[in-house]
């Protein structure tokens, strides 16, 4: 006897659909790689629909005629949070200005934020920026953590090859952690 499964579609008839329930205010984040990957249909659709105070998260601010930079010439973006925003003119006149609010966030830590944002953490966080004028006024903690573990082929803590079975877990621990001791099982 076959079970019949009903799933949920999430692909829609086009763009103007798919920014269906955007209003004006939201944090929208816009996927892409400076201009590669971006999602001009839907950029193109939110700049018809008019909808605006836009608090975008991207890695880059587009160019001027083109991604975000669309968006930003009809000054639709309230906040833009992004890890580059360097070839875009009208974005720099704006911020100049003071017309846009603007958080620079280095890109390990952008994508950390995105990550951490779909796991469900609140906050996290990362020596970027520590000693200097971005850290001023905001709370600083000192973590001294030492895991131990098994790897495979352990040469040094800098150069760990890890059994393919114990790779995705060990691996998080050794970008996590002050000191990696692993056992060397040659």
């Amino acid at each position: 006897m076959s079970e019949k499964h009903t799933y949920i579609s999430k692909v829609v008839a086009g763009a103007t659909e798919a920014i269906a329930g955007l209003e004006d205010g939201m944090n929208v984040m816009f996927g892409g790689f400076g201009l590669c990957g971006i999602p001009e249909n839907s950029i193109t659709a939110i700049k018809a629909a008019g909808i605006k105070d836009i608090t975008c998260i991207s890695n880059n601010a587009g160019v001027d005629n083109f991604g975000l930079g669309l968006l930003l010439q009809t000054k639709q973006i309230k906040k833009m949070i992004a890890s580059y925003v360097g070839e875009n003119d009208e974005f720099e006149r704006q911020m100049l200005s003071g017309e846009l609010e603007v958080d620079l966030i280095p890109q390990g830590t952008l994508a950390e934020r995105c990550r951490a944002a779909g796991a469900g953490i609140p906050a996290f966080y990362t020596p970027a920026g520590y000693g200097t004028e971005v850290a001023e006024g905001k709370e600083v903690r000192v973590f001294d953590l030492i895991v131990v573990d098994t790897g495979w082929k352990c040469f040094n803590l800098n150069t760990i090859n890890i059994n393919v079975v114990v790779r995705r877990c060990f691996r998080i621990h050794t970008e996590t952690y002050t000191l990696v001791a692993c056992l060397n099982r040659i």
